[in-house]
């Protein structure tokens, strides 16, 4: 069965909508976050450790526990991202788009006739549904992220934002401050300001924009009208283990 995509819904409602990356093959993860109240999960296969089968493990776990499934294969390969998406995710982060035809392909991958060219094997979610009806809820319920993380993907983003069907266009420091020449230096004011274009040209466009970040910079991020956060999972133990200890020893 297609269920509602909360996370989708949250996003196109103009709410912030917030998760947390895993990048190794823990279902038990995926129940603490849905009970710490996070929306969504990103399954990262690009970074993490996770085979097929660990994501459709880590799918189920989301879905039995209310959160939203997202996984980043590894590239833009509509093969790739066939297999995620048979298994049933209810959308993927695209890493390394950096034109127009790129951001055409993943909307192409991941959505059926004629919002996109899917492979119709149909997958598990089929099971129970008329064909006509899963494949227009499909398309409704699937979302679709790219990540714009090189300069060159910077350079292309006004003809970007004009490609149908891209749900959220993400911006990723990382690589974005290595691509403009200062690897690691998220914060130096080159790559700082070609982060802020990039947000005030998609939220122009009426687009919905993405970012990592702990705690602090999200909240900075929803202030500027980010939709689509995460958090990483060293990230989300490092902070509750700096206020346990600051805690216990009464700083």
């Amino acid at each position: 069965m297609i269920t509602q995509n909360r996370m989708k819904a949250k996003i196109k409602a103009g709410e912030p909508a917030f998760g947390v990356s895993i990048t190794f093959p823990a279902p038990e993860l995926a129940e603490m976050v849905a009970q710490a109240g996070y929306d969504w999960i990103l399954i990262d296969a690009e970074h993490g450790s996770h085979t097929i089968t660990d994501v459709y493990q880590m799918v189920l776990a989301c879905e039995l526990h209310g959160v939203t499934p997202i996984v980043r294969p590894q590239a833009n390969d509509a093969d790739v991202i066939l297999r995620y998406m048979d298994r049933g995710a209810m959308g993927v982060q695209v890493p390394h788009v950096n034109s127009a035809a790129e951001a055409e392909a993943a909307v192409n991958a991941v959505r059926f006739h004629p919002e996109g060219t899917r492979g119709l094997g149909g997958g598990r979610k089929l099971m129970g549904m008329a064909e006509p009806d899963f494949l227009r809820r499909s398309n409704e319920e699937t979302l679709v992220c790219v990540q714009i993380e090189h300069k060159e993907g910077l350079d292309n983003l006004d003809e970007m934002l004009e490609v149908d069907g891209v749900d959220v266009f993400f911006i990723g420091p990382s690589d974005l401050s290595q691509s403009l020449g200062y690897p690691g230096q998220r914060t130096h004011p080159v790559v700082a300001e070609a982060i802020d274009t990039a947000f005030n040209k998609i939220h122009a466009a009426g687009k919905a924009s993405g970012t990592p970040g702990g705690p602090e910079l999200a909240r900075s991020n929803v202030e500027r009208g980010v939709l689509y956060h995460y958090t990483h999972i060293p990230t989300f133990v490092s902070h509750y283990s700096q206020h346990f200890f600051n805690t216990v020893r009464g700083k």
